[in-house]
């Protein structure tokens, strides 16, 4: 079996699965609580991973806050390219950024962007295993998946998820044209193969749910 590194997804939901509104501003699912052991988790891991929308609509630092040496890797996985070198995923923080695409644009997403991040070709279409396989060698045993919801469903339809840290939010989005956790897709972790509960957790008034995947790799840490 190709190693890879221990796949941890964190997401935010509302109470009907949402993980944003409709509007310009991006809504709050998190409390001061949760920020906090959430930057704890991210201090301990090599590297987070953000899909390319994440990148554009947030414009996400993805470092840590406490002061330890060293930030982890930020990687994210794009289509084409059509990033911002200017966007803080690429100009905040001192660890390396890691750009993931398929194999037949990654010249024009280098031309783009190689000045900023080290850009990898994946594979036509792009493969998650190839990229956990690249990261793997790059020496990340840990990875954190911040979303979106493309890149959540990516990995747990491709059966590639370990670990899921869920918090939910105490009220309702309602909006049909809002973001989701995760698209429609075959999962799985049906009913036939549901995730395990590790852990339940009060954070003011949001909850952690942190679930382990059945037949994933154990979590050693």
């Amino acid at each position: 079996m190709t190693p890879r590194p221990y796949v941890l997804l964190s997401v935010a939901v509302s109470l009907d699965g949402y993980i944003d509104d409709g509007s310009a501003t991006r809504l709050m699912l998190s409390n001061e609580q949760d920020v906090e052991r959430m930057h704890r988790v991210r201090a301990g891991v090599d590297a987070i991973l953000v899909g390319a929308n994440t990148v554009r609509t947030d414009d996400p630092r993805l470092t840590v806050r406490f002061g330890v040496p060293a930030d982890p890797v930020k990687v994210t996985i794009t289509a084409g390219g059509r990033l911002d070198p200017s966007a803080r995923f690429f100009t905040t923080g001192d660890a390396g950024k890691l750009v993931y695409t398929p194999t037949s644009v990654a010249p024009a997403v280098r031309d783009r962007l190689g000045g900023v991040a080290t850009v990898i070709g994946a594979g036509d279409p792009l493969d998650p295993r190839r990229v956990l396989a690249d990261l793997a060698a790059r020496n990340v045993e840990r990875l954190m998946v911040e979303g979106g919801g493309a890149i959540h469903t990516m990995f747990l339809t491709e059966g590639l998820a370990d670990e899921l840290q869920l918090v939910c939010a105490p009220f309702f989005v309602g909006d049909p044209e809002a973001p989701r956790f995760v698209r429609p897709g075959t999962f799985p972790q049906d009913a036939e193969h549901p995730l395990t509960l590790a852990e339940v957790r009060r954070l003011g008034d949001v909850v952690l749910l942190r679930y382990l995947s059945p037949g994933g790799k154990e979590d050693e840490a």
